[in-house]
């Protein structure tokens, strides 16, 4: 397969790049950083330097075009403020999606977050207001990508990231209560998905008993 990955210097998304690389497939990866691109590489990447919060659609579709999938996994990150949540974590994967459609890359996985559906009334009163908004944009994000007849949509939320060593075995379903989850698993769960072609699902991610394959299987 070829992958192309936006936000590809980011923590899931260079695991998931090795472990698609390593089996032969070919990902490209899209980073805003030129100093990023030895990393990419290194990782078994071909990077591809763009801003996403500035190039036109087109230019994305060229970097997306031929591939068989792309996986949004880019975010606006800790330390961000509240601009740069909607010009990222929903912009951004907006124009993709919008790229993706040009080019004709049907598939569409969308790394989003645990948590997003307390923002469907507006900003959750209770966590900060940085956090909120994050939320919101990431809520506005899907809802402006799930509907495309033009892509065949997944999104992933997964609850809090850890660095701890994957263990393989995950809850992935909807409605599942709040977790923790390695990142190890969330790219183990994103090559699954990739490899199941499933499309048109939105669930949630936490660490649990079910081995990935029978969990995406179970979809």
């Amino acid at each position: 397969m070829r992958i192309a990955i936006a936000g590809a210097h980011g923590q899931v998304a260079r695991r998931l790049t090795r472990l698609l690389s390593a089996r032969g497939d070919t990902v490209v990866g899209i980073v805003r950083n030129p100093a990023h691109t030895g990393d990419l590489r290194a990782d078994g990447a071909e990077p591809v330097v763009l801003d996403l919060e500035q190039a036109p659609v087109e230019q994305v579709a060229e970097a997306v075009a031929g591939a068989d999938a792309v996986v949004f996994a880019a975010g606006a990150g800790a330390g961000s403020g509240e601009a740069r949540k909607h010009t990222v974590d929903r912009g951004a994967a907006v124009l993709l999606a919008d790229a993706a459609e040009r080019a004709g890359v049907r598939r569409y996985l969308l790394v989003s977050s645990m948590g997003v559906e307390r923002a469907r009334s507006g900003a959750p009163p209770d966590v900060d207001p940085v956090f909120a908004v994050y939320l919101q944009a990431k809520l506005a994000a899907e809802d402006a990508v799930l509907p495309r007849p033009g892509l065949d949509t997944v999104v992933l939320r997964p609850g809090r990231l850890t660095d701890s060593p994957g263990t393989g075995r995950v809850t992935l379903a909807r409605g599942v209560e709040y977790g923790e989850v390695p990142r190890d698993d969330v790219a183990a769960v994103l090559v699954a998905l990739l490899d199941a072609g499933t499309a048109g699902a939105v669930v949630e991610l936490v660490g649990g008993d079910t081995p990935v394959a029978a969990a995406v299987a179970g979809l």
